[in-house]
């Protein structure tokens, strides 16, 4: 195994934030793990443990937690971001004034621009006045089996040739397996619409249809991503591989996921409000779902089923209203 000698902060200690850092830790890799709460970070340096997020696994000595991001960034070449999308935009505005020559920044955050709707490499690109390798890590990950070292694998996209075999030599083991891609733009679509279309298998299911319509509305909701990613410059691949189909089949049939189980509650009665509530945790697919169907609007790309979720969403229709429309569309070729 590649020993890696330089450190790396990881910024986000959520469940996902955390399970990375855990991850890189035992391989023996020195980590800084960044929250933005310093309550927080008070409570992860005094018990070792993320008890918020995932209270069973202690902290290896070289994970260091820290609520100060110029702590963070000491002695540090690659950053990692894993906040959710709604922050983003603010912790690589905080980031700009910090930066150095040599740094390198990549995100395992999936979801768009809240402000702007705008992918999270075109947010890089506007706020930061440098070029810096960059990187997405994507795939169908929960945090809590890799937390809990299950075999997983995931997708590094980098245009950046030595940035991503970099990342490959610090993430890959045989039971995180890191696969190489060059779609920034697929991966990021990818894992911003598989969990909106999460939310509407959740809401099927919810409502008692069954596996049937689970599985059409997972097949035609990957057509509806390849549309959208394919008309903003994706690769046709990268939607059938890990980060498209692979994390839309994980989300839309485990209830781990978030965005099912939110789904689930709405297809039971209850409001998006309630729903959340219970969750208890940032529901990316209820935040995204408005801006994806903007970008969809904004491209002329049809995606009914996302319309459905953020009708439902904005109560202009309930689930039953809209599951039925979406059953009485008008019926086409299957390419359509």
């Amino acid at each position: 195994m590649t020993t890696i000698k330089q450190p790396i902060a990881i910024l986000g200690a959520g469940s996902w934030g955390t399970a990375l850092a855990l991850h890189l830790a035992r391989l023996n890799q020195t980590v800084h793990l960044w929250t933005f709460d310093k309550e927080h970070g008070s409570q992860l340096q005094a018990d070792r443990a993320n008890k918020r997020y995932l209270p069973d696994h202690p902290f290896p000595d070289n994970l260091h937690p820290t609520a100060e991001l110029t702590t963070a960034l000491h002695n540090v070449n690659d950053i990692l971001i894993a906040v959710p999308s709604v922050g983003f935009r603010s912790i690589v505005t905080q980031l700009k004034p910090l930066l150095k020559s040599g740094m390198r920044i990549a995100w395992a955050t999936k979801g768009l621009d809240e402000n702007t709707g705008q992918l999270l490499h075109e947010v890089i690109a506007e706020l930061l006045d440098k070029d810096y390798p960059t990187a997405v890590l994507a795939g169908p990950s929960f945090a809590s089996e890799v937390a809990l070292q299950q075999p997983t694998a995931v997708v590094i996209a980098s245009l950046d040739t030595t940035f991503a075999h970099d990342l490959l030599a610090r993430f890959n083991t045989p039971l995180f397996r890191i696969y190489l891609n060059t779609d920034i733009p697929g991966v990021e679509i990818g894992g911003a619409v598989k969990n909106v279309l999460a939310i509407a298998t959740g809401i099927s299911d919810g409502m008692g249809f069954g596996s049937n319509a689970r599985c059409a509305l997972i097949t035609r909701g990957l057509t509806e991503m390849m549309r959208l990613g394919h008309k903003l410059g994706g690769n046709v691949e990268t939607f059938t591989g890990l980060a498209g189909l692979g994390d839309l089949i994980l989300t839309c049939t485990d209830d781990k996921s978030r965005n099912r189980r939110f789904g689930l509650a709405l297809g039971k009665g209850k409001n998006a409000t309630q729903a959340e509530k219970e969750i208890g945790q940032v529901v990316e697919g209820k935040r995204n779902a408005e801006l994806v169907v903007q970008l969809a609007h904004k491209n002329k790309i049809e995606m009914p089923i996302t319309e459905a979720v953020w009708q439902i969403l904005q109560e202009k229709k309930t689930a039953k209203e809209a599951m039925q429309d979406l059953l009485t569309r008008a019926t086409t070729t299957e390419k359509s």
